[in-house]
């Protein structure tokens, strides 16, 4: 929105820097977190007046975890306020991949807090079924990416207006979003052609679900995930940058710069969260938060054509999921546990490790993953 200071820079010089990015990505943080800030104490006071109990406490989990009954949940609400404020005062509006990416994080969001509303009012840990959940997030993800499809068809502008008249043109596959790209390789693998559908909806949804299941401990999910977004910004700063995307032989694509303001505002968001967040905690961010969070983590990251650098990025979302995956198949198979207790950093609490050892001790592998995941970057 404020982008159109720019256009008055004739008349006062200073307002040109509306025109740069960084400015507006770090002018986005900055606002982000002043909203959490200011508002969230009020949030707060609100949900544990209308949750009462709180959300449910797992009785087969840590018994440390015990002592946070009653604290509310949904806090996703702080993060997603703030950062859409943020993003829709700072961004500008004629990217279509600004849109497309706050359709699955509110998207997301929307499911999430479904969730968290059928826990908090049946004090239950189970939500809703999970089937109708994943075709929830399979509907909104799959049609992000046929939006993505269409964006990238509309032109070097990737403008708005563009972007709707692509929708309406008849369209085929073949469009830049299609083509997979490689860590470490300088030309694409392949052409997904219609497979990018379901290769795009898997990414979004794997993504979301990761950092679901992380967000199990005080601050653990959302460090990683501003850590992440962190990374994602340089990624999209770049990859919309013509200049420096065929410099550093990456895939160009116009108009996914403006992403680099959205990851500014969740990083604003969520240290504004995290204040209330660190143990012990005031609120929980809830399936709220992590699910839109991780699912926006994945819109960008088939945004910018880097969906398997996003897997060594949120590497550590990767392996909260896979622990889930194996603890599972392992105990239908053979009626056996491989972890004490999944996800696993349940397994490291019942190893005796302190709840502030394995939050801090996952935040230092995200951020080693991220500069791995940066390295891709210059290595072709």
């Amino acid at each position: 929105m404020l982008t159109w200071l720019a256009e008055l820079s004739h008349h006062f010089g200073p307002l040109n820097v509306f025109r740069y990015i960084t400015f507006r990505a770090a002018g986005a943080s900055a606002t982000a977190l002043a909203f959490v800030f200011f508002f969230g104490p009020g949030i707060i006071a609100s949900l544990r007046l209308k949750q009462g109990k709180g959300q449910p406490i797992r009785a087969d989990g840590p018994q440390s975890h015990l002592a946070k009954k009653g604290t509310p949940t949904m806090g996703g609400l702080m993060i997603l306020s703030g950062m859409v404020f943020s993003t829709l005062l700072w961004a500008n509006p004629k990217s279509a991949y600004v849109w497309i990416v706050l359709f699955v994080t509110l998207g997301f969001g929307a499911i999430g807090f479904y969730d968290d509303y059928l826990k908090v009012t049946k004090q239950s840990h189970k939500g809703f079924s999970g089937r109708a959940r994943l075709a929830g997030e399979a509907g909104i993800a799959v049609l992000a990416a046929y939006f993505m499809m269409c964006a990238s068809a509309s032109g070097p502008v990737a403008s708005m207006s563009d972007f709707f008249q692509a929708l309406v043109a008849p369209f085929s596959a073949a469009s830049p979003s299609t083509k997979l790209f490689a860590p470490f390789i300088h030309a694409p693998v392949m052409d997904l052609a219609w497979f990018f559908l379901p290769f795009a909806g898997f990414v979004v949804i794997g993504a979301g679900n990761a950092v679901n299941l992380t967000d199990g401990l005080d601050g653990l999910a959302i460090v990683p995930v501003m850590i992440a977004a962190g990374t994602f910004a340089v990624i999209a700063y770049l990859a919309g940058n013509e200049i420096f995307a065929h410099y550093l032989g990456i895939n160009y694509v116009p108009g996914a710069g403006e992403l680099t303001v959205m990851c500014g505002a969740v990083i604003g968001a969520g240290l504004g969260f995290l204040w209330f967040n660190a143990p012990p905690a005031q609120i929980f961010m809830g399936d709220t938060g992590s699910l839109a969070l991780g699912g926006m983590l994945g819109a960008i990251a088939v945004a910018v054509k880097h969906e398997i650098v996003l897997a060594v990025v949120g590497g550590l979302f990767v392996m909260e999921a896979v622990s889930v995956i194996v603890q599972v198949a392992s105990f239908k198979m053979t009626g056996k546990r491989v972890f004490k207790m999944a996800p696993i950093h349940h397994h490291f609490e019942q190893l005796g490790w302190s709840e502030p050892q394995v939050v801090v001790r996952f935040w230092i592998v995200a951020f080693v993953l991220a500069l791995v995941g940066l390295t891709t970057l210059k290595v072709r």
